[in-house]
């Protein structure tokens, strides 16, 4: 065998081995856990949704990755997001005080539940957008705090 196709072939053996760890990690599964404070009672349950990327954020519910809601037992409530590959997520999460689904809101507009996303961005005038409120996975075990506001 040729000296340069011999050596040719070491190298791509040597790149292989050192190239794999990164092709596991890019196929890599972790969870989202999300504890969400602030809870102004325990009436109702909290509903969280993550998305996977802008289109749809935060309300859309056609564009949801995935969907969960709980009842309320504390003022503090925790979920975990499972299963989710490396990548930017967003979360929504609303205080559905009557157990309809959806976050009631007032002749203007505003919400009249709770409400909060991922990183806590300041909410003035419109809902964040996605960037504002995309956390990153890229381990097993991710970890995020949401604070609920209420109007």
């Amino acid at each position: 065998m040729n000296k340069r196709l011999k050596l040719s072939l070491i190298l791509l053996a040597a790149l292989g081995s050192f190239t794999s760890p990164l092709i596991a990690r890019a196929n890599f599964e972790g969870n989202l856990n999300v504890e969400i404070d602030g809870l102004k009672n325990t009436q109702g349950q909290v509903c969280a949704s993550i998305f996977a990327s802008s289109q749809g954020f935060p309300a859309d519910r056609d564009r949801v990755l995935q969907r969960q809601c709980t009842k309320i037992t504390d003022t503090s409530v925790k979920l975990t997001f499972k299963n989710l590959k490396a990548g930017n997520y967003a979360v929504a999460v609303m205080h559905d005080e009557n157990d309809d689904f959806m976050v009631n809101r007032s002749d203007l507009g505003f919400p009249l539940e709770g409400f909060g996303f991922s990183q806590n961005p300041e909410i003035i005038d419109r809902a964040p957008k996605f960037e504002e409120a995309a956390v990153l996975v890229a381990g097993a075990n991710t970890d995020i705090k949401i604070q609920l506001k209420y109007l």
